[in-house]
């Protein structure tokens, strides 16, 4: 069958993670929800909004329990709660719970408490809704991560690792961050994969926490560091007598240039010799690293990874869906905050993204200096609706301020040549609202 068009229209978001201790309090892109939220109010058409997970960071909060966790939430951010009732006055407004907020499944009072704002919380791990002809299968995403698994969905007290890591390391660096020259420790949670996070505080405390003179000092050697390995490897090779550095040659171009020639001839010498220690040290050093490493290999010590493929796990889980519901056009999820579209044959992937702040490493121009994480934000919604072609699936931005400027030294944007992130979000995709004759029949 065709549909005419005529239908529910639905707009998706995800990943907003709305609560947390001290510093994740802080809410970036609070006007522009309540702006989107807003415009939700005057939409002329039959609407829906749906939160597919994780709109609180419930896991966050580590000083209080329960509904207490809602309490605080209320108290905090009287005005989203205010818009959230005035919207759900126009438009249905469902939530699924995350990882993140899974207490929301767990006690049937976050389901009284969250109507009296007009939002329909389900506690389950996946809801389906119609769209022309076709469906939409709808979950957050955790489900097809290993380390955010629930095995026992609704249980209060089962904590997957990923709750350990929400709790002893992005909480604590919520009540932490405010201590540094700059508050910055509280986007911890926006450092994916987890695996960068040590990198993320090398490359944090170089450029925001160090000495300022420091700094400055050593950035001429670490920028130099990659000719520094060619002088010291020429330089062992004139010692053993295999090639002879033009010395003379280079000091008489040194001199030409006068002082600055004599300052880069003197960090040039030092840094050199400073390598060659450094390689020699780092030949038996590299060989105690590696049987160390196959030690811990043998022994399994860690086979359990933290990061989770962005995207296979959920094109199994979506194909698997597709072959029992063959009705369903649109797997539907958030979870690892990348917003993407996949075709699968005549159906789509989705992910809805997150709104919040993301960070995109950026290698410095030379030398070995930490890299820069650039921040910036993909607010985004997703529509889907049912036109006569088919079901069709949108994203719409959200205007966000570019934050580079204010967070990132000029230092940082220096050495990486001011290379901001350009990822754009998905275009526009029709799936075909035609069902085979069989599924038909079948009344699948």
């Amino acid at each position: 069958m065709v549909n005419d068009g005529d239908g529910p229209v639905y707009y998706v978001i995800s990943d907003l993670h709305m609560g947390g201790d001290e510093q994740l309090g802080e809410i970036d892109f609070l006007d522009e929800l309540l702006d989107f939220l807003g415009r939700l109010e005057t939409v002329d058409e039959d609407a829906e909004l749906l939160i597919n997970g994780d709109a609180f960071g419930l896991w966050e909060f580590t000083d209080i329990d329960g509904l207490a966790k809602f309490d605080v939430l209320t108290e905090r951010y009287p005005a989203l709660f205010d818009q959230l009732r005035a919207t759900g006055e126009s438009i249905p407004i469902t939530l699924l719970p995350g990882n993140h907020d899974h207490e929301l499944s767990a006690y049937d009072e976050y389901v009284e408490r969250l109507a009296e704002y007009n939002v329909d919380l389900v506690q389950s791990e996946s809801i389906t809704r119609p769209v022309g002809g076709r469906t939409i299968w709808f979950e957050h995403g955790h489900q097809q991560d290993s380390n955010n698994r629930f095995e026992d969905f609704g249980n209060p007290y089962e904590t997957p690792l990923g709750y350990y890591y929400n709790s002893l390391v992005t909480s604590r660096a919520g009540q932490l961050s405010r201590r540094g020259r700059y508050n910055w420790l509280k986007d911890v949670q926006a450092v994916t994969p987890t695996e960068r996070v040590p990198r993320w505080l090398v490359s944090k405390y170089f450029y925001r926490e160090m000495s300022p003179l420091l700094r400055y000092a050593v950035i001429p050697f670490l920028l130099l560091f990659n000719f520094s390995v060619i002088l010291a490897v020429l330089a062992g090779l004139d010692v053993a007598g295999i090639w002879t550095m033009p010395v003379e040659t280079a000091d008489a171009i040194f001199a030409q240039i006068g002082l600055v020639g004599e300052a880069v001839h003197f960090i040039l010498v030092v840094t050199a010799a400073v390598t060659g220690v450094l390689l020699l040290a780092a030949i038996p050093l590299y060989l105690i690293l590696r049987d160390v490493g196959k030690t811990v290999d043998r022994f399994g010590v860690f086979e359990t990874d933290l990061t989770v493929d962005p995207a296979e796990p959920y094109e199994e889980a979506a194909r698997e869906v597709f072959e029992e519901h063959p009705k369903t056009a649109v797997f539907c999820y958030g979870h690892t905050h990348r917003p993407t579209m996949t075709e699968v044959g005549d159906r789509l992937i989705i992910n809805t993204g997150t709104w919040l702040k993301r960070l995109h490493r950026r290698d410095v121009i030379a030398g070995v200096l930490p890299p820069v994480f650039y921040p910036s934000y993909q607010l985004c919604v997703v529509r889907i609706s049912s036109e006569p072609d088919g079901v069709a699936v949108e994203y719409e931005e959200i205007h966000k301020a570019d934050p580079t400027v204010e967070e990132l030294t000029l230092t940082e944007r220096l050495l990486t040549l001011g290379r901001k992130p350009t990822a754009e979000l998905p275009g526009r995709s029709v799936v075909s609202d035609e069902i085979p004759a069989s599924v038909s029949e079948s009344g699948e």
